[in-house]
């Protein structure tokens, strides 16, 4: 049962949402947590079918250098040994991701980290040489400078054009000011000492944080804003800000993902969790295997089915969920104007990739609410 009066609101039961009633609960705070959902923990909500844990807004791996916050999350729910290294499918052809010797060496033939310096060097020097001396202009510029024209075409071009939804050549060159490339034979995309996903899935761990809490799902704060904001003390806000502000300087934009998930009746369908589709004509950005997130090894053959999720990337509207900012000038100055409003808010606390219009890991979202005072 609800109680008649809260020290926290919190909008929006998500990764922060769901740590900060936590925290605040451990320092004997009263809170409620509702979400316009239908379930809690926001986009890292997991769907079982056929006793797998469907991520059912797209793939989320946990990684961090930060043990404080390895040693937190470990603590709500152990983590298992999950290493995220996802395949490339260009045309048929496979390449290992990160950029890394395997990649190189399924590239161009080569076997050593000289003979790949030596062949990034030429190609980023021919596009140094047609930039005649100025700097790179957008993306695409920016790519072959950083790596060369035959990753860039196989590897980034589709791919990012897919993501974003225009030509690379019409994108900002800061979307890509470095990529990571590594002279080894290592295919694990994080550099991060831990990362993993909570043994029995994402709900385990929302399920825990919020255990004790009041919370309400099927929620819209705005359908009844006055209430809501007369149920608590303080208020912990993580949707859209520009949604907050009623849209008073405009709206913000964003891109979002659409998914098609299948079950499919094998027990191994691409022997990977993940596998990015960088050409063009492919219309969607990559295939997720979700049980491979927690199953491992011949293990993965104990259950004969399988699922799968198709992603595709697309510009958000009314009614979709949104998913990343777009941080291009307009965006950018946009939000200036929300943050001034937020920054001189005395009982609202803004937190989470909509609330601040910036694009978070999960490990820096914990890791910002562990700094936080309740």
């Amino acid at each position: 049962m609800l109680t008649n009066h809260y020290d926290y609101l919190i909008v929006g039961s998500g990764l922060f949402g769901a740590t900060f009633a936590y925290c605040a609960k451990q320092a004997g705070k009263r809170c409620l947590v509702i979400d316009k959902r239908p379930h809690l923990g926001g986009n890292i909500y997991c769907e079982e079918i056929e006793g797998i844990h469907v991520h059912k807004y797209g793939a989320h791996i946990f990684h961090t250098n930060n043990k404080e916050v390895w040693d937190f999350v470990n603590s709500i729910v152990p983590f298992n040994r999950y290493t995220n290294c996802p395949v490339a499918n260009y045309h048929g052809e496979l390449y290992n991701l990160p950029f890394n010797m395997n990649t190189f060496h399924q590239m161009w033939g080569v076997v050593t980290p000289t003979e790949a310096e030596t062949k990034i060097a030429e190609q980023k020097a021919e596009a140094m040489s047609a930039l005649h001396g100025r700097e790179p202009q957008n993306l695409e510029e920016q790519a072959l400078c950083l790596v060369g024209r035959d990753i860039y075409e196989k590897l980034i071009k589709g791919y990012t054009e897919k993501q974003w939804g225009r030509p690379c050549t019409e994108l900002p060159a800061f979307i890509i000011r470095r990529l990571p490339v590594r002279m080894v034979y290592d295919n694990n995309y994080f550099n991060d000492a831990y990362q993993g996903i909570p043994i029995g899935g994402y709900n385990r761990l929302i399920e825990s944080l919020l255990e004790g809490v009041d919370t309400l799902v099927n929620t819209d704060f705005f359908a009844d804003r006055q209430k809501w904001e007369n149920i608590a003390d303080k208020i912990v806000f993580t949707g859209k800000i520009d949604e907050y502000y009623n849209y008073c300087f405009g709206t913000l934009d964003y891109r979002t993902v659409r998914f098609e998930t299948e079950t499919i009746d094998t027990a191994n369908y691409q022997g990977n969790a993940v596998i990015n589709y960088t050409d063009r004509e492919t219309p969607y950005t990559r295939v997720i295997e979700h049980k491979h997130f927690e199953t491992f090894g011949q293990a993965v053959y104990d259950n004969p089915k399988t699922v799968i999720s198709r992603e595709y990337s697309t510009e958000w509207g009314e009614g979709m969920e949104p998913f990343y900012p777009i941080n291009n000038q307009r965006n950018t100055q946009l939000y200036e104007q929300y943050k001034q409003l937020a920054d001189h808010e005395t009982r609202v606390i803004f937190g989470g990739r909509l609330a601040e219009y910036k694009y978070y890991d999960m490990a820096p979202i914990i890791e910002k609410v562990l700094e936080l005072e309740m």
